[in-house]
């Protein structure tokens, strides 16, 4: 991978207690030679992200509806980098990480997972098996970096997708193109383990899974996701 110029791609809904902060360390771990450009692509937020966002320095607003597809395709459509890589609000690369990106000299991939606070055995034990290459182990979480040529001949994310966006994009990527698992972590957020609990979390993501292979059409996950998912 040559080019040298990132968009970095953050959907953003109600998060007004993590976008600042992200976007600051966004700017310390990367490099001004490599980041073009930090986009915010909020959905509708009703906290106070937007009025934060809008008083940030080093980033572009940019607002769109709701829903994480729909959110990163806006996002990717008004992006002049010629990598694009997806973040999510609540995650954060390892230091240096374009430049990680870059050594990989790949068309597309993410990072290695763990979780911060990783207060149960299952989430210390999540990072080792983030290393893999299944489908089941892959996830927005992780971040995505990809070349917006071929980012663009995929058609992008399948808006019809609410959730599982990014295992479906992904799975279609990897029948195109090269996909690396670099070998450094993106920390993200537990919150969802906390108010769900992990156990059962893990199942209900296993669920989702299955009926993805099963053939269910996306708003077959969407309802089984909101029905069981906080």
């Amino acid at each position: 991978m040559q080019e040298k110029r990132f968009s970095i791609i953050i959907p953003v809904l109600n998060e007004e207690n993590t976008i600042e902060r992200l976007v600051k360390y966004l700017l310390k771990a990367g490099s001004a030679e490599n980041i073009l450009e930090i986009i915010l692509v909020d959905g509708g937020s009703t906290d106070g992200s937007l009025e934060l966002m809008r008083e940030l320095s080093g980033v572009r607003l940019h607002q769109s509806e709701k829903g994480r597809a729909i959110q990163m395709n806006a996002g990717a459509s008004v992006a002049k980098g010629e990598v694009l890589y997806f973040l999510h609000a609540d995650s954060f690369p390892p230091p240096d990480f374009d430049q990680k990106i870059l050594a990989a000299n790949s068309p597309s991939g993410c990072f290695r997972l763990k979780f911060q606070p990783a207060n149960s055995i299952w989430l210390k034990l999540a990072p080792w098996f983030t290393q893999f290459d299944s489908f089941l182990l892959r996830g927005g979480d992780q971040s995505l970096f990809v070349k917006a040529e071929v980012f663009k001949s995929l058609g992008g994310f399948d808006e019809r997708y609410t959730i599982y966006e990014d295992v479906e994009f992904i799975n279609r990527l990897k029948r195109n193109h090269d996909f690396s698992i670099l070998n450094d972590f993106v920390t993200t957020s537990s919150r969802r383990f906390q108010e769900n609990g992990t156990l059962r979390l893990y199942f209900h993501f296993a669920a989702i899974h299955l009926k993805a292979l099963m053939g269910q059409r996306p708003e077959v996950l969407s309802a089984y996701y909101n029905k069981h998912i906080k």
